[in-house]
């Protein structure tokens, strides 16, 4: 009798645990139930998004959601499985800005989710792994971090520009009292420390990635779907992708020359 109940109790058990692993979700997102051939789009596969919003360590903060949308197919054995108009979210995780003297604006941006044009949605990893070539920030492909230009080249030609500014104006006052260049010493020296006060006392450049700027992600996990999912017959047509402008992308957009702001 012990025997039996024994039996009976372990049938249940494995019985139970089967049922568990065939309820298990897959990891890559698609429906186990779904009919049709499964389309894979592996880990490490490279994919162009382009930004909706813009992006800056001025104003953001960690936690901030960027939404951007895939501006090149991607197919898995001849079939597209995300097309261009797909939109991506992802989350600034952290962020720095530029400090005085020295350091540069940085953040961190990792991807999470994928809608498809006709609404099929997948959550993923993914990070960044190249950015805009009109773009003058740099990317970090290690840490995935985005970081501003440096200006000390800026710095220096801000001193040495209000520099001769005040040498010019100092040898002119020298030059009425009879010493033109102890006029022209001191006006140098005293224009000088002028742009150097301005130097310590302003923030380096900010990092900036401008609406419309090219950003590649790569995949940290494999993404799955079911060919019931790829029709994309009557998806929402693709949005126009518009930039904050022609021409370069700086992270000085829209500044003036850093010499500018250190008025004698």
């Amino acid at each position: 009798m012990m025997r039996v109940l024994f039996l009976a109790f372990g049938f249940v058990s494995g019985a139970a645990i089967l049922a568990a692993q065939t309820a298990a979700p897959d990891p890559s997102g698609v429906n186990p139930a779904s009919a049709g051939k499964q389309f894979l789009v592996d880990t490490g596969t490279h994919i162009p998004l382009s930004l909706i919003n813009s992006v800056s360590t001025k104003n953001a903060v960690a936690g901030d959601r960027v939404y951007l949308e895939t501006v090149f197919p991607v197919l898995v054995d001849g079939r597209i499985v995300i097309p261009p108009g797909s939109y991506v979210a992802g989350t600034i995780t952290e962020i720095k800005r530029p400090g005085r003297v020295k350091g540069r604006g940085e953040f961190h941006l990792r991807f999470e989710s994928l809608t498809l044009p006709n609404g099929a949605t997948r959550d993923f990893r993914a990070h960044v792994t190249g950015l805009d070539g009109r773009a003058s920030e740099e990317l970090d492909h290690k840490e995935g971090t985005i970081r501003s230009e440096g200006n000390k080249s800026g710095d220096v030609r801000a001193v040495g520009e209000t520099a001769a500014a005040g040498a010019s104006i100092g040898a002119l006052a020298g030059s009425i009292s009879g010493a033109p260049g102890m006029g022209a010493a001191i006006g140098a020296g005293a224009g000088a420390a002028v742009a150097l006060g301005a130097v310590m006392f302003t923030r380096g450049p900010d990092a900036v990635l401008a609406k419309g700027t090219t950003i590649e992600m790569i995949l940290d996990r494999q993404v799955r779907f079911a060919e019931d999912e790829l029709d994309f017959t009557n998806a929402l047509p693709r949005r126009s992708s518009a930039s904050d402008g022609g021409g370069p992308l700086p992270s000085k957009h829209g500044q003036a020359p850093p010499y500018s702001r250190y008025p004698l």
